[in-house]
């Protein structure tokens, strides 16, 4: 689901000191304290405004979003029909992904949810095996929960083709189920079924196959 606002503002407190001067004098803009004080309200202007504007940078791509890290929501996370969606909030085409490459996706309605985070894989369609649900898989492509079973840490490392828990090194391997390979965890990541829309889109068939995250046994 890429954003970057830099501000700058000086902002000086000190009082100046009085002087005098003969009737001729005539005071600089940069001496004056009217402009002293000018000056400071500008630059908490400029602050102000520039800090509405990086809030704002960095709440747009979340514009539209249902839910927003939300961790109380206990529905479902996909059900049939469900678009996978990128980052930027984009639907998954087939093409998204070339034969060992990943890449993170979310429920197009509720993104924002805990639950949320999921691996898009793809291999050749004969690479899988093991505990995969062949019938949850679409031209290659296989889905998993990211959230590691151990301590729900997000799955976000790999060794070669098997994906790698950052936080006690966890191992799945997404071409047999997404089983545990190594590590901690005790079961594998949830698998969600997967298909392709008449658009040639990612969609879900319904919810993950198991509980996500840690628990669940």
């Amino acid at each position: 689901m890429r954003f970057d606002n830099q501000h700058a503002s000086e902002d000086c407190d000190e009082e100046c000191a009085d002087c005098e001067h003969d009737s001729d004098y005539q005071p600089s803009i940069f001496s004056d304290d009217r402009a002293s004080l000018a000056r400071r309200d500008y630059a908490k202007l400029l602050a102000s405004v520039g800090g509405l504007t990086a809030v704002a940078s960095l709440t747009a791509p979340l514009t539209g979003l249902t839910r927003v890290f939300e961790r109380s929501y206990t529905g479902p996370v996909y059900s049939d029909g469900i678009y996978l969606v990128d980052g930027e909030g984009e639907r998954v085409s087939e093409n998204a992904l070339s034969e060992g490459e990943k890449m993170t996706v979310f429920p197009e309605p509720r993104p924002g949810i805990e639950r949320a985070p999921t691996l898009l894989v793809r291999h050749a369609e004969d690479a899988y095996g093991g505990a995969t649900n062949l019938e949850y898989t679409v031209s290659g492509y296989a889905a998993y929960s990211k959230v590691c079973t151990h301590a729900g840490c997000m799955v976000s490392n790999e060794e070669g083709e098997t994906l790698v828990c950052p936080c006690h090194f966890g191992k799945f391997d997404p071409t047999a189920g997404a089983e545990v390979v190594g590590g901690p965890p005790s079961r594998a990541l949830p698998q969600l079924p997967i298909t392709l829309s008449s658009d040639g889109n990612l969609i879900a068939t319904g919810d993950f196959n198991g509980p996500v995250g840690p628990g669940g046994e």
